[in-house]
Formats: C-alpha cells, structure tokens, sequence
C-alpha cells in the first residue's frame, strides 16, 4: 500500500534548534571498547583490535545517543560474504531512520544494493570494494543533504525533498534524529574504528537544499527505487564532452546507476587490445559498471577473447552488416542503406538479425531498428512471424534484450514476446550527446509489460 510521507520544511527548522539535547562529537569504537554498544539481537565480539558482527540477524544499537547533523565515520571489512546494513537517525528497535547498506558479495541475486546504497532511496549496483578488504566509509547528515563516501570517493548524494515518496516498508525511511545501529544480515562484518562529528545545518542552507531537491511525488526513479527494483542504465556513453566526473555527479543526483561503455571496432574510438585495456586502466576506479559495445561484424576477430572478458558484460547490433551485394550498410545512416523492395529489406534485416545473435555477445542492443524511410511503419514489418523468428534466434542465443530509451524500441509486442520466452532485459538509453536522460521510454514498458526485478539481467562484475 502506498502511502506518501510528508516532511514540512517548518519541521526540519525546528529540528536544527533543538540542539541541546544532542549527544557530542566522539570516538563511538577505538577498536577495545565497545561498551556503548547494546545488543539488541544476537552477539558481538569484540577481538584482535575489531568489532565483530556475525550470522543473520546481530544488531547492537549506541545506547543513550542523539544525533541530528553529523559526519560518521567508520573502517570496516565484510568477511564470508557478511552483509547487513549501518543505520542512523534510528530507535532501539531500528525501525526508523536510514540504513547504508554494508555488501560486497558480487554473487549475490539481489546486486542492485551494494556497499553504500542508501536503501530503498538510493540503491547501488557496483562496490567499489571487495570482500576482505578494509576501506573506510563516511555518512556526513547536514539539514536535508545525506552523502555517502568510500574511501573519500562519493557514491551517493541524496537530498530528502518536503514531500518524499515512501511505500510500505519504506516509511520510516527519512530525516529526523535519533542513534545508530549497527546489524549483520549473513556472514560477518568488522569495524576497527568508529567515530562521529557533530556539525550544525543552519537554516539557509536547508531551504537551499529543499529548492534543489528532485521531485520526489512526480519521479520514476524514486518508485523504483521504493519497489526494490534494479535502477541501471545499461547503455551508456561518454560522448558530446561528458566527462566521467560530470557523469558520475549526474547518476548521484539523478538516482540512476550507469553502465559505460566505450565504442569498441573499426573505425570507432577503441580498435585493438591495447586500447581496450588503457580505457579499463582509465574506469577502473569509478563508480560505473564497464560494458564493451561491440562494433560491426569484425569484432569478434579485433578484440581477443581474454580482454572482452575483462569488461563486465558485452553488447552489440544489428545495425552494421554487410548486404545481399556485398556492400558494408550501417542502418542509422540513410546513405549506406539501400531499399529496392521494402518487404525483401525487411526479410534482409531479420537474417541480419539471426546472425549477429549467433555472436558471443551478453546483450541484444538497439534491438529491431528500422532505417528512416521504413520506420513509420514499424509495427506493420514485425509480423507475427517475423518477431517469432526473432525471439527464437534470441531465446536460443541466451542474451539480453534492451529496451532502448532513445529509439523507443522494440515495440511492446516484441517485449512481451520476449518476456513470456523468458528472456532477460536491461533498459538503455545510447545517449549520442551529454543528455542521458531518465529512461521514460524504458519505465513506460516496464510497467506496461510488468516486468519485474527477476526479469532483468545480472551483470557479471568483476572489477
């Protein structure tokens, strides 16, 4: 059942003059003493200079502390596969307030809340660490702003708007004050140092922060984050002078993970190995998942088996092949498309589209373009036996299928085809300049189709 929580800006204000009544700054764990920590499920131990939580439902709460506007800061570690959640602004019972969720398990089926997310508002497809390593994570709570860092690196930016959208069992998900919680949800977590600053908010800059808030009662990306679903743009490109801090800042502002991909064949960006390896040497450290779009028939041959492995999934198109006389026909491009006979071009482009499904892609993008002249007419050249032809040359290749927000394809008869063969989806957008945009082409099938987070495709990370 929705229901839409209501935050009004006079309530924020209050809050930052209540401050008497607030704990101090402090070390909360010096990596000895853990004594004002209180179990509330479970058992810690406290051993070898850490913290330990442990097994699928240990929590321990700061006993006697509240806290409104503060930068925490903690070193920790998951071991085994640990995961759980850091919670703040939270109660006893830490049924209220935020959760940072603690996962580093790339293995993991549910992927989309990863070390960092700000769960069920903010969720995280990648880590930017891995199981057994230390790394530091900071929470820094000022007026309505919450910012999440690993390791000094940013990795979300969220601001709580006067009217933040909440679902059920969402609803205690927002700003007030209150302590911190600790919890294990599987496997074990450590903390070797834990400590806290108080800082104050002032009123200008909360009602600075509240003008610059998204809308949260018109915005899509908040309803999927709210569901617990997948919030991935796997398609995207750095092109029109975006760069990967400008992009980085756009998807923690927006909500929206991205995937980049650089444009990897002949006559593109990226044309051997080499290249190939500079860019993931250069992408390595951000917040993205890394794709390959493979370019034209040739990349197969271009690209050696061992480097297209170290991307965490391939994507390629039918866009590109050579035709019935031999000429090299890029579909996008009206001048290297020929059209004699509509019908025998459409039957063309379907074998195209067999073929390159033969290739050892992960993901089917750009799926079912028709050139310009042919477009209009987009759902009358997919026949029935045409998107049936299609769908079995997918279904037995195993890839995904994009749902692409630029060309608005394929149509729904095709996704609901694909859905009932039981094929994979990821939303796309193929952005050509610096304007990602919002999925809306992408959210709108979703709905429409009903898929759901089991129908979309896990990428292999292995950075």
């Amino acid at each position: 059942m929705k229901k839409l929580i209501f935050f009004p800006i006079f309530a924020a204000v209050a809050l930052l003059n209540a401050c008497n009544s607030f704990s101090d700054s402090g070390v909360l764990f010096d990596g000895t003493d853990a004594g004002r920590w209180e179990a509330t499920g479970g058992e810690y131990i406290v051993e070898q200079g850490f913290l330990s939580l442990k097994g699928i439902d240990t929590k321990i709460v700061l006993k006697n502390a509240r806290y409104r506007d503060f930068e925490l800061e903690m070193e920790l570690r998951t071991v085994d596969g640990g995961k759980g959640f850091v919670a703040f602004h939270s109660d006893i019972s830490l049924g209220k307030g935020y959760r940072i969720a603690v996962n580093n398990d790339r293995n993991d089926p549910v992927w989309w809340k990863m070390t960092g997310s700000l769960l069920s508002v903010r969720n995280l497809t990648k880590s930017s660490v891995r199981d057994g390593d230390w790394f530091k994570m900071a929470v820094r709570v000022e007026g309505q702003a919450v910012t999440v860092s690993i390791n000094g690196n940013p990795v979300v930016e969220y601001i709580e708007p006067a009217a933040p959208y909440r679902v059920t069992p969402n609803e205690g998900a927002l700003l007030s004050d209150g302590t911190f919680g600790l919890a294990s949800e599987g496997g074990e977590i450590q903390f070797r140092h834990i400590a806290v600053r108080v800082i104050q908010a002032d009123k200008a800059t909360v009602q600075s922060q509240l003008t610059e808030a998204i809308d949260e009662q018109t915005d899509d990306i908040i309803r999927l984050h709210q569901e617990d679903f997948p919030v991935l743009d796997y398609h995207v490109h750095l092109k029109g002078g975006l760069t990967k801090d400008e992009a980085a800042q756009m998807s923690r502002k927006l909500g929206i993970n991205y995937a980049v991909a650089p444009n990897c064949g002949i006559g593109f960006p990226i044309t051997d190995d080499e290249g190939v390896l500079a860019f993931l040497d250069n992408m390595r450290s951000q917040p993205f998942i890394l794709a390959m779009q493979a370019e034209g028939r040739e990349w197969v041959t271009t690209f050696s088996q061992a480097v297209r492995d170290e991307f965490d999934y391939v994507f390629t198109d039918a866009l590109t092949f050579i035709d019935n006389k031999g000429r090299r026909t890029r579909l996008r491009i009206p001048d290297e498309t020929w059209i004699e006979d509509e019908q025998k071009y459409m039957d063309l482009i379907v074998d195209r589209i067999c073929e390159v499904l033969k290739e050892p892609a992960d993901v089917y993008v750009n799926p079912c373009f028709l050139p310009e002249p042919m477009n209009s007419q987009y759902d009358a050249f997919w026949t029935e036996e045409r998107m049936n032809r299609f769908i079995d040359a997918l279904a037995k290749s195993g890839e995904a299928l994009e749902i692409n927000a630029r060309y608005k394809i394929p149509n729904k008869a095709i996704i609901m085809k694909a859905k009932e063969a039981g094929v994979k989806f990821t939303f796309g957008t193929n952005n050509g300049l610096r304007d990602i945009g919002k999925l809306e082409y992408c959210i709108r099938m979703k709905k429409e189709c009903g898929i759901s987070a089991d129908n979309m495709y896990k990428p292999s990370i292995k950075i």
